[in-house]
């Protein structure tokens, strides 16, 4: 190599770990991590990245494939990968797109393995007149050709609870088959897999369950990732709303959990995005 070459490499290098390390120590016990829904449209990955760093967030959730590289020039990690091959509305409860969509689930948990992605997630579908017994029995089946391959590859899929109460244009999900903590423990019990886990959406499952505290303590084991949001709306996490998440980050913390909580809320009306994920880490550094 040239000396040119290598100067020119060893500053790249340099300016790399240094955006990576100003992230500083994590703060807290839980491993926060911002979204691309935080931040005003138009916003660049790179101010994404920048902003979830001085805020010190530690990952980032549901990035495309393609930004999980700028994600590691930061220093983040990118926690979650988002859906392949199937939507909210055509789920995992959908039989008549299994064929289709087995390959990509397949190759979605061998893409997070090599890239260092810890979760992929994964969603029920809607019911469209399917009980929530015979869908159980449909989703079980279905995470189960998937979950050795999970665990050798040490990728979690996490099937995330929403609300079917509100519409879509009020950030529900009308008609979702795992709208119950319950209903997706019971699923994750009868995989029986350590890489099948819940997705808890804090956020949804204050609309649908409540309890939010005492539905976490009594299922961690069963729980792989957390999403907030304020309630109601999906603002911020702060005083304008009706949870205590300092509180319910204690709770977490205090369990001993190791996983990534992401943040998921909107900011509200007239808010400064970067100031409010600022906030929003404070409030759950606990």
């Amino acid at each position: 190599m040239r000396r040119r070459d290598f100067l020119a490499a060893s500053a790249a290098l340099t300016a790399m770990q240094a955006r990576a390390q100003q992230a500083g120590p994590p703060k807290g016990r839980l491993k926060q991590c911002a979204m691309a829904v935080n931040f005003k449209e138009g916003t660049s990955f790179d101010d994404m990245c920048r902003a979830a760093v001085k805020a010190g967030c530690q990952g980032f959730d549901l990035p495309e494939p393609k930004d999980w590289p700028t994600l590691r020039k930061y220093g983040l990690t990118p926690s979650t990968a988002p859906r392949n091959g199937y939507s909210v509305e055509d789920g995992m409860l959908r039989k008549e797109l299994h064929a289709r969509m087995e390959p990509l689930i397949h190759g979605t948990i061998d893409q997070c393995a090599a890239n260092g992605v810890p979760n992929m997630i994964a969603v029920g579908g809607q019911r469209r007149g399917i009980s929530y017994e015979e869908g159980a029995d449909i989703v079980v089946a279905y995470l189960n050709r998937f979950k050795a391959h999970a665990e050798e590859k040490g990728v979690t899929i996490c099937l995330e609870v929403m609300n079917s109460k509100l519409t879509p244009d009020s950030l529900g999900r009308l008609d979702q088959i795992c709208d119950h903590v319950a209903w997706g423990v019971d699923v994750c019990k009868r995989v029986n897999s350590p890489r099948v886990k819940l997705l808890f959406d804090i956020y949804h499952v204050q609309i649908m369950d409540g309890d939010v505290c005492r539905n976490i303590q009594q299922n961690l084991q069963w729980i792989g990732h957390f999403h907030t949001g304020g309630v109601p709306g999906r603002n911020e996490i702060d005083e304008t709303q009706e949870l205590n998440y300092r509180f319910i980050a204690k709770t977490i913390a205090d369990l001993g959990y190791t996983g990534y909580v992401a943040h998921e809320y909107r900011p509200g009306p007239g808010h400064d995005p970067v100031q409010s994920l600022i906030r929003a880490v404070e409030i759950m550094t606990v």
